[in-house]
């Protein structure tokens, strides 16, 4: 993309996102994300009732005395977009391509986090970890994440997010929110999320087109799958395969909510059809 046309697309997008994470997100992401973590304050004499787990056994041992361990919630945040790349992100036939929801809605997250004066970092990943953006805070920060969203070109097309969820738990040595930005149609994942989220708050933002959820009667198509390549002739006017077709989709979608409580991991449908910003007003509001 021409230098010039990238920079009045990240306008036209910070001018939107920025709007949209002040009026609807600001307040709701205060209370839907801080103070999650705990860090040491200081230490402070034993009084009656406190909870002996916190007695510091160093300094008591130290002083011939009980001193107990004082925490403070952790105002500041790290958060981590987990965002996937690869071939399918191209898929659209509504409103919008699947990567430029994603685009818009991790530009939301950014200024939300710039708002709330929090670091922000990215994870771009196909079935490799294609770049990664280290948390940092401020516009120009902020700005650059952006460009990279509009103008990225990946270098593979496949998925494999496993490998971006043990990049994150190495990575990110401190606890972090993570949203991961995915349609999540991948091979296994369940036991990487397991371990991810007990080190990381992860939110799964899951990605979806009308058309993977019901297919149209149109006849004769040629299709090609957008990650492996492949192509075939499939007739939808067959009643059964698209009977076939949607309790499939039904299917994933059920398995992938019980992947998602079994892990502990918040989730958000957003459509490339419709407005994204209920969902995560409801998100939000849920986690508050």
């Amino acid at each position: 993309m021409e230098t010039k046309e990238l920079l009045r697309k990240v306008r036209k997008l910070e001018i939107k996102s920025r709007g949209l994470s002040a009026q609807l997100f600001s307040g709701q992401y205060h209370s839907a994300f801080k103070g999650r973590g705990m860090s040491f304050s200081e230490v402070r004499p034993y009084q009656a009732g406190d909870d002996v787990r916190t007695i510091d056994w160093n300094v008591t041992a130290r002083l011939n005395q009980p001193f107990v361990k004082v925490y403070e919630e952790e105002r500041e945040l790290t958060i981590m977009l987990v965002v996937d790349v690869s071939g399918s992100k191209g898929f659209g036939t509504a409103e919008r391509f699947k990567s430029e929801l994603v685009a818009e809605v991790c530009a939301i997250l950014s200024f939300s986090a710039m708002q709330n004066n929090d670091k922000i970092g990215v994870i771009f990943f196909s079935d490799i970890i294609e770049k990664y953006i280290p948390p940092k805070k401020g516009k120009s920060h902020v700005l650059r994440i952006i460009r990279e969203l509009i103008d990225f070109k990946p270098e593979h097309t496949v998925t494999n997010l496993s490998e971006a969820l043990k990049f994150l738990t190495n990575v990110a040595k401190k606890r972090c929110t993570a949203f991961i930005l995915s349609d999540f149609i991948s091979g296994p994942f369940e036991d990487t999320l397991r371990i991810a989220s007990r080190k990381h708050d992860i939110v799964a933002l899951r990605i979806c087109d009308p058309r993977e959820k019901v297919m149209p009667d149109v006849g004769l198509v040629h299709f090609k799958d957008a990650e492996t390549g492949e192509r075939r002739w499939i007739d939808t006017s067959d009643r059964v395969f698209r009977k076939a077709y949607e309790l499939n989709f039904r299917k994933h979608e059920d398995q992938l909510k019980s992947i998602f409580a079994r892990a502990g991991v918040d989730q958000a449908v957003l459509h490339t059809d419709r407005s994204y910003i209920q969902p995560l007003s409801n998100l939000f509001k849920q986690r508050g």
